[in-house]
């Protein structure tokens, strides 16, 4: 249970200030969750480790790719502003 809380706390940690790496932050800490408890009723203490693992990991990847992307254009002075994509 205690390497459960560590994987959780460090996927935590990776979350910064930027979307895509919230959604990643937060992709992980679901994954990797739900990784834990499907392992865990698996395969037991290890089986729950290489699903936090495999799950966190995972639910980085696709919190990355799925999040919004900022957009940049110019106004009709020349300045750069951001723009829904």
């Amino acid at each position: 249970m205690k390497k459960i809380i560590v994987i959780a706390l460090a996927a935590l940690s990776i979350a910064g200030c930027t979307t895509t790496e919230r959604r990643a932050g937060t992709g992980a800490l679901i994954g990797g969750g739900t990784g834990a408890v499907i392992g865990g009723l698996a395969g037991g203490g290890r089986g729950a480790l290489v699903g936090a693992a495999v799950g966190a990991g995972t639910g980085a990847v696709i919190g990355a790719a799925t999040s919004p992307r900022d957009c940049w254009a110019r106004d009709r002075w020349g300045n750069r502003i951001r723009v829904r994509c």
